[in-house]
């Protein structure tokens, strides 16, 4: 049975953003779920579905359409741009902390909150997390793409795309009606036909060409530096499939990333919470368990400028 979220609006300076919402617990900290790219606050659901099914409290979770995807009108911000309208929509809804969990692009803007809002971020989870290697492939694109052709391969895919102009929404749908765009969603998966058909027609559906072509280009001059600021415990986890991931991202973020732990599932590709989400659950544990350092002041917070 699907969980009852609240559909809500909530203006931000990155324009108005719709989230789903969860009910109201005794805690003050909210979960806030982040979407990567081709996806919208749905592809949460087999996770959450889980956690009911095995007790996990996941009240205070709020899934947001990030801005210039699913619901919620472009264009897309900069990752930081994107981080500041998460937490507006969090602090809009009543809560001043907050544990964020991000997916693929979304991981990127879950390190982003945390980074500029360390006070009040009591945990980061990442779920196959934007790494290393796609930010080679956007920095230097001539070489780059040959460790991660799958990204590079991608990026053509969706410049051609946004190259049809008009023309390209009426050909989505059709290769949609006829099933084809489902195969093009079958790289991202250890197991496709495992994959729930709404899952993947979902992602279809969700497919943003100038969305994911404006965050790939921010990927070029984003400011992984700032990672270091972050002081909150951050878990990943990502499937040993995930044809996003380069050899030496789990290294990089170790490097760039207080706290970082990782956690690799052998069965799972791109989306590790939806082929395995009870796995992704329990790796995430440390994310879903911690709880507010009550010596934090909210005045040491960064203000957005």
């Amino acid at each position: 049975m699907e969980r009852q979220l609240r559909r809500l609006v909530v203006p931000t300076a990155a324009g108005p953003i719709v989230a789903h919402a969860g009910r109201r617990s005794a805690s003050a900290v909210a979960t806030v779920l982040l979407h990567g790219a081709a996806g919208s606050w749905r592809t949460w659901m087999p996770l959450l579905g889980a956690a009911d099914r095995l007790g996990i409290p996941l009240d205070d979770v709020i899934a947001i359409d990030l801005p210039g995807w699913g619901e919620s009108p472009g264009p897309a911000p900069s990752a930081a741009e994107a981080a500041e309208a998460v937490v507006a929509v969090a602090r809009a809804l009543g809560y001043p902390r907050w544990r964020v969990v991000g997916h693929s692009l979304g991981a990127v803007i879950a390190l982003d909150v945390a980074a500029l809002f360390p006070a009040q971020t009591v945990a980061v989870g990442l779920v196959s997390p934007t790494g290393a290697a796609v930010r080679a492939v956007m920095r230097r694109p001539l070489t780059g793409w040959t460790a991660l052709p799958a990204f590079g391969g991608m990026v053509v895919a969706m410049m051609i795309l946004r190259g049809l102009g008009p023309v390209a929404r009426p050909l989505l749908r059709s290769l949609r009606r006829i099933g084809a765009l489902r195969v093009f969603a079958r790289p991202l998966f250890r197991h496709p036909d495992r994959v729930d058909p709404a899952v993947s027609d979902a992602l279809a559906d969700e497919i943003r060409p100038a969305a994911f072509l404006a965050a790939a280009r921010a990927a070029r001059t984003h400011d992984d530096v700032a990672w270091k600021r972050i002081t909150a415990p951050v878990r990943a986890v990502r499937g040993r499939h995930d044809i996003f991931a380069g050899r030496q991202d789990a290294r990089d973020a170790r490097r760039r990333i207080p706290g970082y732990r990782e956690t690799v599932l052998d069965d799972s590709g791109h989306f590790a919470h939806v082929e395995q989400a009870y796995e992704t659950l329990r790796a995430l544990r440390d994310v879903w368990t911690a709880e507010p350092d009550r010596r934090s002041n909210a005045t040491r917070d960064r203000q957005p400028t």
